[in-house]
């Protein structure tokens, strides 16, 4: 038997969210075949269409993680062999190593005799999150099993209502960005005023959501907590941030780790409009980019 899944790209962080907010990305995205084998153990016959060298060794691997823990935790017999199709780009801040991990487990999960619910798989989904991030972050693999805006507890994947509207653009500068060199830039220590800020403006953003409130959501869409430490990892970054601030979005900042930057509006016409404007700001710092213009209530993982 085998089954094959897609799973899209992802903003994690979403300025306010360190580590337990983000979004779907509507168009681009990993795709993952996987199949059933008698061997009792997980194994990756191939990667396609990385950049980078990306670890066949399942174990190394998030994909092959994340079966692994399936495999164990739910005494499987049969083991599992997966094939990898990339198409986010490595270290680019876009959830790409998510997406291979959530995508195995829905394709997988087709595959039992007993289907689990999408809840039920992001245990297995963190810990193979695990092995990209160095921890259990649900950011990015929660929204991918929801799809939309999803906050991402320990162990609690809770969907965020926002208004159909309201779209998120994603660009991504030609530049690579490693995650555990992003998390480096975090050491040191940290203002108590600054914490009761982010979390003063976490609060805004998820009430915005709630009320469908732009208003909240622009008062409260700045990271004052994580991105400050982070900027100067990423050129041209503060301008292309105030490029779609002054696109009349409702907050703007680094996608995951970087280099990618978002940004929230209020429609679909403000978003792509802020689109070129953003890479013009990238291209003034020497770098060609992509952009993505998605709704932010994007879906997730599918069979395919």
């Amino acid at each position: 038997m085998i089954a094959r899944a897609f799973a899209p790209a992802s903003v994690a962080n979403v300025a306010v969210g360190f580590d337990i907010l983000g979004h779907a990305i509507a168009g681009i995205g990993d795709t993952v075949s996987v199949r059933c084998i008698d061997e009792p153990v997980v194994r990756i016959d191939a990667i396609r269409g990385s950049a980078v060298e990306l670890p066949l060794d399942a174990a190394g691997n998030t994909a092959g993680a994340a079966l692994i823990s399936m495999r164990e935790r739910l005494g499987l017999g049969f083991g599992f062999a997966i094939e990898i199709d990339k198409g986010i780009p490595f270290g680019s801040g876009m959830g790409g190593s998510a997406a291979s991990c959530v995508a195995a487990l829905v394709a997988a999960n087709a595959l039992l005799e007993r289907p689990l619910s999408r809840e039920a798989l992001y245990p297995f989904a963190l810990d193979g999150e695990a092995v990209a991030s160095g921890g259990r972050h649900g950011d990015n693999v929660g929204p991918l099993l929801l799809g939309g805006l999803a906050l991402c507890t320990a162990d609690r994947l809770v969907p965020i209502p926002v208004p159909a509207q309201w779209h998120s653009l994603l660009v991504h500068p030609h530049a690579v960005l490693e995650t555990r060199r992003a998390r480096q830039a975090l050491q040191g220590s940290y203002a108590l005023g600054e914490f009761v800020a982010q979390s003063a403006n976490l609060a805004l953003v998820l009430s915005g959501c709630h009320r469908g409130d732009a208003g909240l959501v622009r008062a409260g869409l700045r990271d004052v907590l994580v991105e400050p430490r982070r900027a100067g990892l990423i050129a041209g970054f503060e301008a292309a941030r105030d490029a779609a601030l002054s696109a009349l979005a409702l907050g703007a900042g680094i996608s995951g780790a970087g280099p990618s930057v978002f940004a929230w509006f209020e429609d679909a016409g403000l978003a792509h409009a802020a689109a070129a404007l953003v890479q013009s700001a990238f291209a003034a710092a020497g770098l060609e980019s992509d952009a993505w213009v998605s709704p932010l209530d994007a879906p997730g993982a599918r069979l395919c």
